[in-house]
């Protein structure tokens, strides 16, 4: 038994070095002088001025964080709506339609998303005229539909263990129907809703697939940014960003936790 769980520690201990070790390489040859990004030159902060001073890196980063906090908060919106309707709605005709549409994003490879919702932009352009240019709007709307699926479930799932009496007893009390909405269910589905919305989030400032379908010359995200730049190799600025993306990660982190040792 103790030789089993000392091999289990190494290899959770193998699989950690394996996940971590090249982003703590990437993050201390950030600091190097040199310009070669995996030769160290002696410690420096150049490459963070000069990723600071990179309008264009400066300007995607901006991008991505307005489309990601909108994108993320419109997912909430309909994920939570498409969850709540599975959840307390029973059984109705074209429900099990209904719940695979809303859940194939959740499936179905960025390549086919992407492709679909670019078709669909075109083809609403040339019915309506809208939108005029695919950009940060169309890679809203993009994110927005991704995240909502995942949402969905999330809500789903949290409804499913609640019993529904709760809101019956509401009503029962005499509270209309959106006020028990507003004061016993989207309470308790709000846990549910706050992980979606940095799942939802997260998802829209990494993604670069489905951007690249659906932005246009106004509309280059942080990831579309960098996935541009490699392709003409590593760059030290590159692993600047990489280590603020890292910092910034870390302390939302912390904050959680901090958050989570206070409610205990």
């Amino acid at each position: 038994m103790r030789r089993r769980g000392l091999l289990a520690r190494a290899g959770l201990l193998a699989g950690l070095a394996f996940l971590w070790l090249p982003v703590l390489l990437l993050a201390a040859y950030a600091f190097s002088a040199d310009r070669i990004p995996f030769q160290w030159g002696g410690f420096s902060l150049r490459w963070f001025a000069a990723l600071g001073a990179d309008d264009r890196l400066v300007e995607a980063a901006l991008l991505s964080l307005r489309v990601a906090l909108g994108a993320a908060s419109l997912a909430v919106l309909l994920g939570g709506a498409i969850g709540w309707v599975l959840a307390r709605q029973g059984p109705f005709r074209g429900r099990a339609l209904f719940g695979a549409l809303s859940g194939a994003p959740l499936v179905l490879p960025d390549v086919v998303m992407g492709l679909a919702l670019l078709l669909f932009f075109v083809l609403l352009q040339r019915l309506t005229g809208w939108p005029a240019e695919r950009g940060a709007l169309t890679i809203l709307l993009a994110h927005a539909t991704i995240g909502a699926a995942y949402v969905a479930v999330l809500a789903q799932a949290r409804l499913a263990v609640l019993a529904p009496e709760l809101e019956e007893a509401a009503r029962d009390l005499g509270a209309p129907p959106l006020t028990a909405f507003l004061t016993v269910t989207l309470p308790l589905m709000a846990p549910s809703l706050v992980a979606g919305w940095l799942l939802a989030f997260t998802l829209s400032l990494d993604d670069v697939v489905v951007a690249s379908f659906v932005s246009g010359p106004a509309g280059t995200t942080l990831p579309m940014q960098v996935f541009s730049m490699l392709r003409l190799g590593l760059t030290p600025e590159i692993n600047a960003l990489a280590v603020v993306i890292l910092g910034m990660a870390l302390a939302v982190l912390g904050v959680g936790l901090a958050v989570w040792k206070m409610r205990k």
